[in-house]
């Protein structure tokens, strides 16, 4: 989801560049105000993708983290269930040993 909104967000910066670029009155000649605003919009677009890059990789660290973390808990309840489980089972032995002895 986060890579769709990415590209679209970067789509809509390109095309709305090349749509600034595209305005200028076809009487007048200025090569170089188009390519620096080339060269603006170009930077503009890296600069897009980068964050969209570091947000990705923020992102997917966070559900790395969650999983762990997830992973961690699970295990101690796993293990909390089995020592459980231990329990009553040797209750449940001391409690029969007691009614064979009666």
């Amino acid at each position: 989801m986060n890579k769709l909104i990415a590209t679209l967000i970067a789509g809509l910066f390109a095309t709305a560049a090349f749509a600034q670029t595209a305005t200028a009155p076809a009487g007048t000649t200025t090569t170089a105000p188009a390519t620096k605003e080339e060269a603006k919009a170009a930077k503009a677009d890296a600069k897009a993708a980068e964050k969209s890059t570091k947000a990705d990789a923020k992102a997917e660290e966070k559900v790395t983290k969650a999983n762990a973390d997830a992973d961690k808990t699970k295990a101690k309840a796993d293990k909390k269930a089995k020592k459980k489980v231990a329990e009553a089972k040797k209750d449940a032995a001391e409690e029969k040993a007691d009614a064979a002895k009666k």
